[in-house]
């Protein structure tokens, strides 16, 4: 499965990605938009983390998704137990 994260912490990047290999996830993690978001693809599951993101960049990766089957998960918090609640939830589904 494949997970993008918008929004985060940046200091927190490298932690976002190895909890998601724990899950055997591939994962690619957009804590700015300094690089415009690009090379999102389409991905089975889209993480946005609602605190720490700007509507611009909220707008802009839910534009490249938008007519795929991916799935939107938003997320108030940005710490790791709420990614691994989100991970937890989508990974029984899977």
């Amino acid at each position: 499965m494949s997970i993008v994260i918008v929004g985060g912490n940046e200091c927190m990047t490298r932690r976002y990605i190895d909890l998601c290999n724990e899950y055997n996830h591939k994962a690619k993690v957009y804590p700015k938009m300094a690089n415009g978001l690009k090379n999102i693809g389409s991905p089975d599951l889209l993480v946005l983390f609602t605190n720490t993101v700007s509507h611009k960049m909220v707008r802009f990766a839910l534009n490249e998704t938008k007519g795929g089957k991916t799935k939107v998960a938003r997320i108030h918090s940005s710490s790791i137990a709420a990614l691994k609640s989100v991970l937890d939830e989508h990974h029984a589904c899977v």
